[in-house]
């Protein structure tokens, strides 16, 4: 076992390290630059969008199963989760606050990353034998790049639908169960069968259900934490101004050792800013487009700006909250990491409640990642088996969590790492080369909305 773990140590060393880092920045880069930083640019329009799309638009009814907003949610609800809560806080512990300032440009690129997925996921999903839209990198990849490269899809789709079990099922139950059991005392086997049963009850219901919960559960569970985070940080309004002060000088200098953190060179905070960055939003995994694919829209350009809000309410939000208090906390400095750093930060920043908070959500957001994950696992086990596999799929996922809340997970950790660096190639190489598509239709879109005329779009969809 341990020479194991040792492999897959040096394996991850390798595909998260520099190399895939500048790769998945270059391609975010590359996309933002090509189409002329169109996606900062239009964050307003992506919010109006956003709010517009909670009901399918006339005469869309049919061209998907859940509406644009719920897409969102659903993505959102895989993607906000023990990144924006553990993730932010091992960033800062070994690169310092300046990890921060990089996890914000990592996002900034990646809303051009998350923008070019959904387009090329709606402009080139299917319709399946029961009548669903499904999508997402294999799809693009085989009928954008054509038959010659269905296999790199079909790699996409074996690393996603193996990796899910890891990132998305047993580390997500193995989250609560540890939180549940430190801080309100519910043996770990309980929380694994009232999950199983709670996920089971949801997933019976497909996608639709799966979005309406996301729909209810992520928009309250983001509103909770950030009501929290901005409670925490009016009260110590005095202090916020150094602490970003703080974080943008630790980017570009390095940070001295102090108390029980070890100090930390640039690019430290570059190389775990850009990599804790890239694993709470997701940009350039693969993993969003899966679910923007199912959105009821004719229009691939529109889903486009409403999902490149997942980066920017994933990082520039969310994370920036955690990260902010952290730093004007001070805990930063005492030695311990992971979400119990976020913990001990908001426990001395709010009094009485503060140390509730992070349980709560960290609880509740792992819960929706297990759902959100549990969709695109089972879209990529129809690409490779079809759609019978489906059941099946989701009765060994909600078999698999109780083991997950009991079991120690390292080993499991280290594999969903390494197949989640495998997921992200085959995508990455897609969009680089469909690179094409996304502008010409950005271009197509944009152009109408000036001449006034209304987007008559119509998507490829094969049956």
């Amino acid at each position: 076992m341990d020479t194991l773990v040792n492999l897959l140590n040096t394996i991850n060393g390798v595909v998260w390290g520099p190399p895939m880092l500048i790769l998945i920045l270059g391609v975010g880069l590359f996309l933002s630059v090509g189409l002329k930083m169109m996606p900062i640019l239009r964050i307003g329009t992506g919010f109006r969008l956003m709010l517009k799309g909670t009901k399918a638009r006339k005469g869309e009814e049919n061209a998907g199963e859940i509406p644009p907003f719920q897409a969102l949610m659903t993505a959102l609800s895989a993607t906000v989760g023990t990144g924006n809560i553990a993730g932010v806080a091992t960033a800062i512990f070994l690169g310092g606050p300046g990890a921060l300032f990089w996890m914000w440009m990592s996002a900034l690129v990646g809303m051009g990353t998350k923008f070019s997925e959904a387009v090329l996921a709606v402009r080139f999903r299917e319709v399946d034998e029961q009548g669903n839209h499904t999508g997402g990198p294999m799809y693009y990849i085989k009928n954008g790049l054509g038959p010659r490269w269905a296999w790199l899809g079909s790699v996409f789709a074996l690393f996603g639908c193996v990796a899910a079990f890891g990132a998305g099922n047993t580390v997500q139950a193995n989250s609560i169960a540890d939180v549940l059991q430190a801080d309100f005392n519910v043996p770990a086997w309980l929380t694994g069968l009232i999950l199983m049963v709670l996920v089971g009850l949801v997933l019976i219901g497909g996608v639709r259900r799966i979005g309406r919960v996301a729909a209810a559960l992520v928009p309250a569970m983001t509103i909770f934490y950030l009501v929290a985070g901005v409670g925490a940080l009016l009260l110590n309004a005095a202090a916020v101004p150094g602490a970003i002060i703080m974080v943008v000088e630790s980017a570009f200098t390095p940070v001295a050792a102090r108390g029980g953190f070890a100090g930390a060179a640039v690019w430290a905070a570059i190389r775990f800013g850009v990599a804790r960055g890239i694993f709470s939003n997701e940009a350039g995994l693969g993993t969003a487009p899966i679910a923007h694919a199912s959105a009821q829209t004719k229009e691939p350009v529109r889903q486009g700006l409403i999902a490149m809000l997942g980066t920017f309410i994933d990082t520039i939000i969310i994370c920036s909250i955690t990260g902010l208090i952290i730093v004007i906390s001070g805990v930063w400095t005492s030695g311990i990491s992971g979400a119990a750093l976020t913990s001990a930060a908001f426990t001395s920043s709010i009094p009485v409640l503060g140390e509730y908070v992070v349980p709560i959500a960290l609880a509740i957001f792992a819960f929706t990642t297990v759902l959100g994950w549990s969709y695109y696992g089972e879209r990529c086990a129809e690409f490779l088996f079809g759609i019978r596999v489906i059941r099946l799929y989701r009765a060994i996922w909600v078999m698999v969590l109780p083991v997950g809340a009991v079991v120690s997970l390292e080993l499991v950790w280290l594999m969903a790492d390494t197949l989640n660096a495998l997921m992200a190639l085959p995508n990455l190489i897609a969009l680089v080369l469909l690179s094409p598509v996304v502008f010409r239709l950005a271009r197509e879109y944009f152009a109408r909305q000036k001449e006034g005329a209304v987007p008559k779009l119509t998507v490829e969809t094969r049956e």
